[in-house]
């Protein structure tokens, strides 16, 4: 196998992991979203604390938690709006939904 072989089939193999975890932010309650925000959200507080202090270069955790903390979010807004649920009736039932001034 060639190098970009296997560069092209780590990649996909670290897509279908992003797309995991992913589904399992939203297969989570609101509870248990909101939950895991908080940790989240501490964890990142002591880690960026430890690099202040120098006793850390966790940058790649850094970044890890600021994007799971970003689709925790993302995903809290998603249900809040009925964006998900609403995008999936519309596609099931095939009706047009139509708001502002052309909806009387």
């Amino acid at each position: 196998m060639t190098s970009s072989a296997i560069g092209k089939m780590a990649g996909s193999a670290g897509e279908r992991n992003k797309e995991m975890e992913l589904a399992k932010i939203r297969s989570l309650s609101n509870e248990e979203l909101a939950h895991q925000e908080k940790t989240a959200a501490e964890q990142l507080f002591r880690l960026r604390f430890q690099v202040s202090l120098g006793q850390n270069d966790g940058v790649k955790k850094l970044r890890q938690l600021r994007k799971e903390i970003a689709q925790i979010k993302t995903v809290a807004k998603e249900r809040e709006l009925g964006i998900r649920g609403a995008v999936a009736d519309e596609a099931t039932t095939g009706a047009k939904v139509t708001t502002g001034k052309g909806a009387r």
